[in-house]
């Protein structure tokens, strides 16, 4: 099960008998900016190739090795070496493996397989693959994160804290690699904040990095108790999310706001540089209000039965599940909605510190929006046609990038190239 907190956010949550705690992690400091550069972006778009070549293709229902014959790819990265991890299958249902291929595409190795110790998958959520090659695999119903090393081989669990509670699901989505330093960093979010998390004793420990702007009303309210229904959120409509990618110097690149303002902090997380383009946000309508709270019922409607490992979950356990719903279903009927939609809809970094920046269409918009291209030393490089190419899913050294799709039988299709020299072809250095 996912309660969702505020924004939609995905909620760590315990479950033990029929009792059931909404744990937070509290913020432990905020960090106070200091002198900012605005930098002032041109607001007319400038094409730039879209011509990113080939370098392999895996994958299909068509694939003859049975290695490439892939169930459902959940998440993939790039060592600096070049070598793609990806994590093959996940969930509860399903045997979950990461399969290494090399930079031309051949299969090297594989490993992980589905049991109950360490190193064994009960629930593969999420894959962080370091420079060095060393993976994290973080798995929700152990309330863990396996460490592999460079050859696959397990060296370590690190827990998070109150693991080993009884039944419990958690969850870090979006995490990061740290790609400078050892292999023991990533950074990720706790509500609006984005921290940095120390993977490298047998517990996860973080700090604040960033304490970023909340929408008013959108404060967090802290650690609350009481009934399933008392521990959903309002639901916000175009609420704006807290949007991050790491830089190569170990900084972060984030988005928290409406507006068209990406901020650049140093390793310690104090901003150094705001990004600007004179680009106003879309003002949400009645129609988007209605599609919007129709898309969420939608999404609950289509939801499969919730199981534990193929199996119908205890009596207390799915009337908790079912209440929950319920909840959230009641939220989304009366959800509240922002009164603009976001500028900025997705923010990535490459291996050299360029900056991707993914802009909205209108909600319900079937193609992506348009992707702007900004230099490491913050210089405009131009736009992405929608579509030419979509937002990788991931990056590599050397411009390489990674897009997942599916053939005609959904079987996934694993897709990396090289970005053109206009994009990929940059010395960062200090303003």
């Amino acid at each position: 099960m996912m309660l969702r907190a505020h924004g939609g956010k995905p909620r760590a949550v315990s479950v033990g008998g029929t009792s059931l705690a909404v744990v937070l992690v509290a913020a432990m400091g905020t960090i106070v900016l200091e002198a900012q550069e605005v930098v002032h972006l041109p607001g007319e778009d400038r094409p730039v190739s879209g011509d990113f070549e080939l370098v392999y293709r895996i994958g299909s229902a068509a694939a003859e090795a049975e290695w490439e014959q892939f169930s459902s790819i959940r998440d993939l990265g790039f060592d600096a070496a070049g070598n793609l991890y990806l994590m093959d299958g996940g969930g509860v249902e399903s045997t979950t493996r990461i399969v290494v291929v090399d930079p031309s595409g051949r299969y090297l190795h594989e490993f992980g397989r589905a049991g109950e110790g360490p190193g064994e998958f009960r629930s593969a959520t999420q894959l962080v693959v370091w420079a060095d090659g060393h993976t994290l695999v973080e798995d929700m119903l152990h309330q863990a994160h396996h460490v592999f090393d460079p050859g696959g081989e397990f060296e370590r669990m690190v827990r998070e804290a109150g693991a080993g509670l009884g039944f419990g699901i958690s969850r870090r989505p979006g995490l990061r690699p740290v790609r400078i330093g050892q292999h023991q960093a990533v950074i990720g979010r706790n509500g609006r904040s984005i921290i940095g998390i120390d993977m490298s004793s047998d517990e996860v420990t973080e700090r604040p990095l960033v304490e970023r702007w909340t929408p008013p009303g959108r404060e967090d309210q802290g650690l609350r108790t009481g009934e399933i229904e008392d521990l959903i959120d309002e639901e916000w409509g175009f609420e704006p999310d807290v949007l991050f990618d790491v830089l190569a110097s170990g900084g972060v690149v984030f988005s928290d706001s409406s507006a068209y303002a990406i901020k650049v902090t140093d390793p310690s997380g104090e901003v150094s540089h705001v990004l600007r383009r004179p680009i106003q946000p879309m003002r949400v309508t009645e129609a988007m209000r209605s599609a919007e709270r129709e898309r969420r019922l939608e999404e609950q409607r289509n939801r499969p039965a919730t199981t534990m490992s193929g199996r119908e979950p205890p009596p207390q356990v799915l009337e908790m599940l079912n209440r929950a719903r319920a909840a959230y279903v009641a939220a989304v009927e009366n959800m509240q909605f922002f009164a603009e939609v976001p500028v900025v809809a997705a923010v990535r970094t490459s291996w050299n510190g360029v900056l991707w920046i993914e802009r909205s269409t209108e909600p319900g918009a079937e193609e992506p929006g348009p992707i702007d291209v900004i230099a490491p030393h913050w210089e405009y490089v131009g736009t992405l046609a929608p579509g030419q190419p979509t937002m990788p899913d991931a990056f590599g050294p050397g411009g390489l990038v990674a897009f997942v799709e599916t053939d005609e039988f959904d079987v996934p299709v694993v897709t990396v190239r090289q970005s053109p020299p206009a994009i990929r072809n940059f010395r960062r250095h200090s303003r």
